[in-house]
C-alpha cells in the first residue's frame, strides 16, 4: 500500500494536471466560437462558387479547349492527397480519423494501380502518415507560428498545388479535412479538387435556369478556377480549425472530469491508509499499556 506522503503527492500532482486542462477547456471554449463563425461563414461563399463553377461547366467541359482545371489531363494516373491535420494535439481523436480516412483512400488508389502522393497541412498528419508512407510525401506545410488561419496561408497552398499541376506532377487532387458539425461530431471529409467537380450541374438545368455569361464561360472559368482552389482549400482549414476546437473542448472537459474521478479515489485511499494507520498506533498504544 502506497504511504501518506506518497499519496498526497500523487493528488497534488492530478490536482495540479486537473487546473491545466479546465484552463485549456475554457481556451478552447473562446477560441471555438471565432473559429466556428469563420467555417459557418466560409460554406456559403465556397458553395456558391462550386455552384457557379458547376454551371458554367455543363456547357465546355466536353468541349475542345477546356480548362485544363476543369476537364483534368485525360488520365487519373497520379493523384495527390492534400491531408489538413491540426498542428497541436490534445485534442482526442480528431487528427487520427482524418489520417485514418487518408489512409483508407491511399490504400484503395494503391490497389487500383495509381501513383498516390501525399502534401501534408499540419504537424500532426505529417507526423503519422510519415511513418508508414515517408516516402509519398512530396510537399508538408505546417501554421505553428499562426495565430489565426487566414485565406494568404490557404493561397499559399493552392499557389503549390496549382504549379505542381501545371509542371504535370499529378492529374487528380483531392484534399482530405475534418467538417465541423458541432462540438462532439467533426465528420473526415474528402473533397476533390482538381478536376473541379461539377456534380450540382444537372441541378439548374432540372429547373429550366438559363444563364448569359459576358465574357464567355471558357474565360470567366480560367478566372474562377485557379481561385476555387485556394478558396476550397481555405475552407477545409477553418472547418478544420473550428473541429479542432471542438474536439479539444470535449476532450478537456473529459480529463477534467477524470481528473476529478481520480482525486477522488486517491483521497478515499489516503483516508483509510490514515485511518488504518491511526487504528495501528491504537492498538500499539493499548498493547503496551496492558502489558504493563
Amino acid at each position: 500500500m502506497a504511504s501518506l506522503k506518497a499519496l498526497r503527492n500523487r493528488i497534488a500532482s492530478v490536482t495540479s494536471i486537473r487546473k491545466i486542462t479546465k484552463a485549456m477547456q475554457m481556451v478552447a471554449a473562446a477560441r471555438l466560437r471565432r473559429a466556428q463563425e469563420a467555417a459557418e461563414s466560409a460554406r456559403p461563399y465556397a458553395e456558391k462558387m462550386s455552384q457557379v463553377i458547376s454551371s458554367l461547366a455543363s456547357g465546355v467541359r466536353n468541349q475542345p479547349g477546356a480548362p485544363a482545371l476543369l476537364a483534368g489531363t485525360g488520365k487519373d494516373d497520379v493523384h495527390l492527397l492534400i491531408v489538413a491535420t491540426a498542428d497541436r494535439g490534445l485534442c482526442g481523436a480528431f487528427n487520427t480519423n482524418i489520417v485514418r480516412l487518408a489512409r483508407q483512400r491511399i490504400a484503395q488508389l494503391q490497389r487500383d494501380g495509381k501513383k498516390v502522393k501525399i502534401f501534408t497541412v499540419g504537424r500532426k498528419g505529417r507526423d503519422q502518415l510519415r511513418r508508414q508512407y515517408n516516402q509519398l510525401i512530396v510537399e508538408s506545410v505546417e501554421f505553428m507560428g499562426v495565430k489565426q488561419i487566414g485565406f494568404a496561408q490557404a493561397a499559399q497552398i493552392g499557389r503549390r498545388v496549382l504549379e505542381m499541376f501545371e509542371a504535370g506532377e499529378f492529374d487528380v487532387a483531392t484534399i482530405v479535412y475534418s467538417r465541423f458539425k458541432n462540438v462532439m461530431t467533426q465528420n473526415p471529409t474528402a473533397q476533390q479538387l482538381i478536376p473541379a467537380s461539377v456534380e450540382e450541374a444537372s441541378a439548374g438545368a432540372s429547373e429550366g435556369t438559363f444563364y448569359e455569361y459576358e465574357p464567355d464561360e471558357g474565360e470567366i472559368l480560367a478566372e474562377l478556377l485557379p481561385r476555387n482552389v485556394s478558396v476550397q482549400v481555405f475552407r477545409a482549414l477553418l472547418e478544420n480549425a473550428a473541429g479542432e476546437m471542438g474536439a479539444k473542448m470535449s476532450a478537456m472537459d473529459a480529463a477534467t472530469r477524470n481528473a476529478g474521478d481520480v482525486i477522488d479515489t486517491l483521497t478515499m485511499l489516503r483516508n483509510r491508509t490514515r485511518q488504518a494507520q491511526i487504528t495501528k498506533e491504537l492498538i500499539e498504544i493499548i498493547s503496551g499499556a496492558e502489558a504493563l
